[in-house]
């Protein structure tokens, strides 16, 4: 295993003094020793590094009063594992020697079973987590939480706001499914969205999530990575100067990401664009409650994802019209949630063996029981074949 301590620098010492229920006193810091990663858990790592925005904020601030305000929240006794707050990766002298390191970070922690919670910067260094997989070889989906879809022009370097089509073109690709929730039409262009659609994309307008936030909850389950763009909440939430009129409420953001922490195939979050230059101290408290929830969502996870046996699932088998082969549901008997399978060619092997089971809700069934094929089951076919 590789020595992480090179990457980061240790946390600045504090005087404050934290009670015994709050997480201050229970979070197991880089305070000028390095965290011996000896178990499963979730680590807190800082990235300040701006130089993928369109206009790179000056210098480096190591602003730390998101840390403060996590710090004071209370700790739960039903959080029966490690919190590990590593520090921060210092930008290196070129932008990709800030993404190496964070993609050595990502791929050591995922391996010890560790949730890196990458908190950043600008929202290019998604590129370096994703790269974190690639040293893994492992094949992923990745959703993103955000107003725009993020694919720019490959022509010119990656950024904050092109980072998307720069994770396209990688080869070889580990990339299966890419999910945006929470896109405003405004700033999406056309040709955007029908990129989107020849790949078989998954887009949960704004609109949509609040018409019915449960329609987010099967991309959440369906990703690795998910990619939280804070300018995607509602300027009156955070205060912050470069935030839009429309985007999610406080509590909405905070529902997604415990959603995100209930799910047992997610293991990577990044919540980036918090600007250590300009925050306010509504972002910072609105940013330590964004990890809360991550975190307590993480403690309920209920490992009914259905691998293997399928004695604990109640199987839904839907003949419908002109097709060749039924569509399978399943409800999990321990939390009620639903999957749909979707058959994958047998020449693939185990690549896609994780790709075939499908998160979905009851209303999927439902359109099924109508003779309506549902989308995720026609989408995640065509990338199968």
């Amino acid at each position: 295993m590789p020595d992480l301590s090179i990457y980061f620098s240790a946390l600045e010492p504090t005087d404050t003094h934290y009670t015994d229920d709050q997480i201050g006193s229970k979070i197991i810091s880089n305070n000028g020793v390095f965290p011996e990663l000896s178990s499963e858990g979730i680590a807190l790592i800082f990235v300040p590094e701006f130089r993928g925005e369109s206009n790179p904020t000056s210098g480096i601030s190591l602003h730390e009063s998101f840390r403060e305000a996590f710090c004071k929240l209370n700790f739960q006794q039903t959080w029966k594992f490690n919190l590990y707050d590593l520090g921060n990766i210092l930008p290196g002298q070129e932008l990709n020697d800030t993404y190496f390191a964070v993609a050595q970070v990502v791929a050591t922690l995922i391996k010890k079973r560790i949730i890196p919670v990458i908190i950043g910067g600008s929202q290019d260094l998604t590129l370096a987590m994703y790269s974190g997989y690639e040293k893994l070889e492992q094949t992923i989906n990745t959703c993103s939480i955000d107003y725009k879809l993020d694919l720019g022009n490959i022509e010119k370097p990656a950024d904050a706001d092109g980072y998307m089509s720069h994770l396209l073109m990688k080869r070889p690709c580990y990339l299966f499914n890419h999910a945006n929730i929470g896109l405003q039409i405004p700033y999406a262009g056309s040709v955007e969205l029908e990129l989107f659609e020849k790949l078989f994309f998954d887009v949960c307008r704004l609109g949509e999530f609040n018409a019915d936030f449960r329609k987010a909850e099967p991309h959440l389950r369906n990703a690795d990575l998910l990619s939280i763009d804070f300018n995607s909440i509602k300027a009156s939430e955070t205060g912050l100067k470069n935030a839009l009129p429309n985007g999610f409420y406080a509590e909405q953001i905070c529902q997604i990401a415990k959603y995100a922490g209930i799910s047992d195939k997610l293991s990577s979050l990044g919540i980036f664009n918090h600007h250590s230059n300009s925050t306010t101290q509504l972002a910072d408290h609105l940013l330590a409650e964004i990890i809360w929830y991550f975190i307590d969502g993480y403690a309920e996870r209920k490992a009914d994802f259905p691998v293997g046996s399928k004695k604990d699932y109640t199987q839904f088998i839907v003949t419908m019209e002109n097709m060749q082969d039924d569509i399978v549901f399943y409800r999990s008997n321990k939390s009620d949630r639903w999957w749909l399978e979707v058959p994958y060619p047998p020449q693939e092997g185990i690549k896609y063996e994780r790709h075939h089971m499908i998160p979905c809700d009851h209303a999927d069934y439902e359109k099924a029981m109508n003779n309506e094929l549902p989308d995720l089951w026609w989408k995640t076919y065509q990338k199968l074949i």
